[in-house]
């Protein structure tokens, strides 16, 4: 395993992160308390300290229960992440970035936990209602009581994480530390605004879904739709999910494929483990989620822990995952730059 900072931060994580979204899980997705427990253990023998939650992973906020649960023998050594934002109860102010629902949720979090505090709260997703001075003063003042040590953010646009650090830098308050978005090989659009922000104000990226909803472990076929949910986490998807299917099979995401095949031979490493690997050496990445409903799929995603790619079969993934061209990124980059002399 490796380490780094967590973004300007002294607090150090291992660059892959447990992530238990479908721990607690009902249904065809389900992995059993006792599973999840042993996955965990083992990730934490393997050396990793990163262990990402939600509280609403699993049904009632189980995800969170079953994480606390099997992380009470060595609580001191592990950076537990957890989030709010989304509804936890039919109350009008279950939900949002309110301080109502900040001080809340987080109470609920840190029983459903059994910690008396959480390394890492993130906040879900952005929230149009609720003002963000009100958001960023709440969540300041928990970590002021000490109840959470260090704040993320999730699924804001570049502007409105931008607003957010100013706010924080103009009144005192905690500021972001770590930023978690969609990231791989298949999805690369925070590589328009998120990469130099986060690089600029010291927040680390903390990637989700970096084999692209499975697509990347190279077990698909072209044009041959999933459909069983053994078949993985893009059959039970829906068409306007971030991970569906008719977001995957296109021809580009098949090029990438194949230049992944020709690196993962070379390296003896199977289409996950290279994934993996390209996220890791990603400029401002901290620490890269990793989700597996079973055992073999951890110690598959463990192979890339080590697994340094050179700088030739990055620029060959790099070039076969280019994303498009956008105004005005590709005009800054074309006539930006000026001489010094």
């Amino acid at each position: 395993m490796q380490y780094k900072t967590l973004g300007r931060t002294g607090l150090i994580v291992s660059d892959l992160c447990l992530g238990t979204m479908i721990f607690g899980e009902e249904g065809a997705r389900h992995v059993t308390p006792e599973e999840s427990t042993r996955i965990i253990h083992h990730f934490l023998d393997a050396g990793g300290n990163h262990i990402d939650t939600a509280n609403v992973y699993g049904s009632g906020g189980r995800s969170e229960e079953i994480v606390g649960q099997a992380i009470k023998r060595n609580r001191d050594q592990i950076v537990l992440a957890t989030k709010l934002r989304f509804s936890m109860g039919s109350g009008l102010n279950d939900a949002g970035l309110s301080r109502h629902n900040i001080i809340n949720a987080t109470n609920a979090s840190l029983r459903r936990l059994d910690t008396d505090y959480i390394d890492l709260m993130y906040f879900h997703c952005w929230d149009p209602i609720t003002p963000l001075e009100e958001s960023m003063r709440a969540i300041d003042d928990l970590v002021t009581a000490g109840k959470i040590r260090y704040i993320g953010v999730s699924n804001f646009k570049a502007w409105q994480l931008m607003k957010a650090l100013a706010i924080s830098d103009a009144n005192g308050y905690a500021r972001f530390v770590a930023a978690q978005y969609q990231y791989s090989l298949v999805k690369r659009d925070i590589e328009y605004e998120f990469t130099d922000l986060c690089l600029t104000e010291g927040v680390g990226i903390t990637p989700w879904s970096p084999l692209g909803g499975g697509f990347l472990s190279g077990k698909y076929t072209r044009d041959q739709r999933p459909q069983k949910p053994e078949e993985g986490r893009i059959a039970v998807q829906s068409d306007d999910s971030e991970e569906a299917w008719d977001r995957r099979n296109t021809e580009q995401n098949w090029n990438i494929l194949s230049v992944m095949g020709e690196i993962a031979e070379e390296h003896h490493a199977t289409y996950s483990q290279i994934a993996l690997a390209w996220v890791r050496a990603q400029p401002g990445v901290s620490s890269v989620i990793i989700g597996v409903s079973k055992m073999s799929q951890l110690e598959d995603n463990l192979g890339a822990a080590d697994l340094n790619l050179t700088a030739d079969e990055i620029t060959r993934l790099n070039a076969a995952s280019a994303p498009r061209e956008m105004y005005p990124y590709r005009f800054i980059e074309g006539y930006g730059a000026r001489p010094l002399n």
